[in-house]
Parts: C-alpha cells; structure tokens; sequence
C-alpha cells in the first residue's frame, strides 16, 4: 500500500534540488512537406507501358539545430521508376520534423535524432510518397518499412572501424607539433 510521501504519489513532483524540471523529454514538436517534387516525363506514353519497373529509392536523413532544445530533422527520400521505354516517373520529398529535446546527453540526443525521430517521422512521409505516386496516374508506391535503429547501429559500427582503422594507421611514437616549436 502506498502512504502520503511514498515515490507512488510523488511522481508528478520529480523536480531537482533547485526546482528545476531536470527529466529528460524528447519529442517531435511538428511535422511537415519541405519539398516534394513529382515528375512524370512521358505521360501519356507511360500509362501504355506493359513491364513492371525497376524500383530506385533512396533515402538521406539530416539535422539542422534550431536552438538548444530544437532541431529540424529532415527525411529525404527519392523515388525513380525506371521501364526500358524510359522513366515513368520521379518522386523526390523532403519531410521534416522539429524534434525538441531537453536534459539528454549528446548520444542520447544523436540516437534520438538520427534513429527515433525518423522512424516516427516515416510513416507520414511514407504516405505523402504513395498519394504523390498515385496523383501522377499510377499504383501508389507503397515503401517497405526501414529498421532506422538498425542503420543508425550498423553506421556507428563502421564508423567506429573506421576510426579504429586510422589510428592504427598513424605512425606511432611522434608526437605532434605544438604551434610555436620551431627549430
């Protein structure tokens, strides 16, 4: 049973020492089409093409900080749709989220930045993606769901080779100049 002054009732009053709210907070703040480009070249032509097209996506993740707390986190994803007549057509969006983030550590706040928030954020641009392709004339391209926690995981691995790498490649046993140490 929980009394007056157990952790139970208190946690709505989690406040440091100060009073100053120190819980870490992230979320996305709003979400929005920056760009979004639909091309469909040989219209009417490519309404008649009979083949399936070869599928060309790709996908970019960015981050501008706004503030501190605030950074803009844009999705791009590219879409061509390539037939032997020629391309059918090409989607090309950038979806953004403002993502705010309060009391985290810097690797929190990159994981945050470059893993949660575009997997909240893929959905909608998911859906901007099949409504663009579906206004052009043709199925909606539906993309199969990404594993952006996996990506992030799997590039900060490589990039940990990757430094591991060059400083074994260093040559060992020279310090560095320092500014001022001219013979």
């Amino acid at each position: 049973m929980a009394e007056e002054g157990d952790v139970l009732t208190n946690l709505d009053n989690l406040q440091g020492a100060n009073g100053a709210d120190n819980r870490p907070v992230a979320g996305v703040i709003s979400q929005y089409v920056k760009d979004l480009s639909v091309e469909n070249p040989k219209a009417p032509d490519s309404f008649q093409w009979q083949g399936q097209p070869d599928m060309e996506v790709q996908f970019n993740i960015a981050a501008k900080k706004i503030n501190d707390e605030v950074s803009e986190v844009e999705l791009k994803i590219s879409a061509k749709a390539k037939a032997n007549e020629g391309i059918a057509y090409i989607v090309e969006l950038a979806f953004c989220g403002l993502v705010g983030m309060r009391n985290m550590p810097e690797d929190q706040k990159h994981a945050f930045t470059f893993a949660e928030a575009p997997r909240i954020l893929f959905p909608f641009a998911r859906r901007v993606i099949a409504d663009a392709v579906r206004d052009a004339g043709f199925t909606p391209l539906l993309l199969d769901p990404i594993d952006f926690n996996g990506l992030y995981v799997q590039q900060l691995r490589q990039k940990q080779e990757a430094d591991a790498a060059a400083a074994a490649a260093a040559p060992q046993g020279e310090a560095p100049a320092s500014p001022g140490d001219e013979g």
